[in-house]
């Protein structure tokens, strides 16, 4: 398909949403529509507009257990998970997740890619900016077979050999030459706000992804990243539309000026100063509702319980 009928597509979705925001009668092709369109509203019975967040993820990586896929895949849904999210390139064996994802039900919403940070779109070596955007390319294309939407991309790293004027020109030059592969697949390519010194702005943010003038790119918001140095519900404010999935995380002032940057991040959810209840007005306002996945730390069948109780609090403010 070409771009200007993905351009001519998503305007007559952004339509039939607001007509379908004013309709009691579209709620249920609404609600069916939330893991293809993640950032459309979805309509309660009565036509008022649901909970911002509404299906519970959290990352691979956090499953501690020594067990099988399939039996990693049970324990996330016996606990009340809905989905989980894989790295891409990784070792997992397609056939054995894609088994374990149909026989649980469990489901794979996105992918992170597995390479930017070792490989940064906004490296100076051609090569590995190259590897790179090969390595999303793979994520794309497994996302698909996943019956995933997005792909979690962080678009370069500012540092002392990289200006930023330089991150933001060799990223955009990389994600562009895979814009006809998102097309293919279908799979977006999702940027996330991360400490990479980049982007840290939601103004720019968001005039980073309309560069594209392209609807195969949006933001992946983390919610517990941008508490260093802004308020979420800015953020929401100014990625609007373009926000496609969240990352979850809690943030303390507290422990990160006694005890350090990072230890910030040493909080359970509920406990640090994240607003969630303004957060969730926000993403309410610009009428989110989908996937919320927790990029926390993880551990055993234990841990994963009290995240996910940590996430129901959370979705409820």
């Amino acid at each position: 398909m070409q771009r200007r009928n993905f351009l001519k597509n998503s305007a007559l979705a952004a339509t039939g949403v607001a007509v379908g925001a004013a309709t009691v009668g579209t709620a249920s092709a609404a609600n069916a529509s939330v893991l293809t369109n993640p950032g459309s509203p979805i309509l309660t019975p009565a036509g008022s507009l649901a909970r911002p967040m509404v299906k519970k993820s959290l990352m691979w990586g956090m499953v501690k257990e020594d067990l099988s896929v399939m039996d990693k895949f049970k324990l996330l849904k016996d606990l009340g998970y809905d989905g989980v999210e894989l790295d891409s390139p990784d070792k997992l064996d397609m056939e054995e997740v894609l088994a374990a994802r149909d026989k649980t039900g469990l489901l794979i919403p996105g992918t992170v890619n597995s390479m930017h940070w070792k490989l940064p779109l906004s490296d100076p070596d051609p090569k590995k900016r190259e590897e790179c955007a090969k390595s999303i390319e793979k994520a794309l294309w497994d996302t698909k077979e996943y019956g995933g939407s997005t792909v979690l991309v962080v678009p370069g790293v500012v540092n002392a050999t990289v200006t930023y004027g330089e991150a933001y020109e060799r990223s955009q030059a990389e994600i562009r030459k895979l814009l006809p592969i998102a097309e293919k697949t279908g799979v977006k390519i999702a940027i996330e706000n991360v400490w990479n010194q980049f982007l840290l702005s939601p103004l720019e943010a968001a005039k980073y992804v309309d560069d594209f003038k392209h609807p195969m790119v949006g933001w992946y918001f983390d919610v517990g990243n941008v508490l260093r140095y802004s308020w979420p519900a800015s953020w929401i404010e100014a990625l609007n539309k373009r926000i496609l999935k969240l990352h979850l995380k809690e943030f303390s002032f507290k422990k990160q000026n006694d005890l350090g940057l990072w230890k910030g991040f040493d909080v359970e959810f509920m406990e640090g100063d994240n607003n969630w209840p303004e957060v969730n007005k926000a993403l309410q306002k610009i009428g989110y509702s989908g996937w919320a996945s927790a990029e926390v730390a993880g551990g055993d069948r234990k841990r994963l319980l009290t995240i996910r109780e940590k996430m129901d609090e959370v979705f409820k403010a």
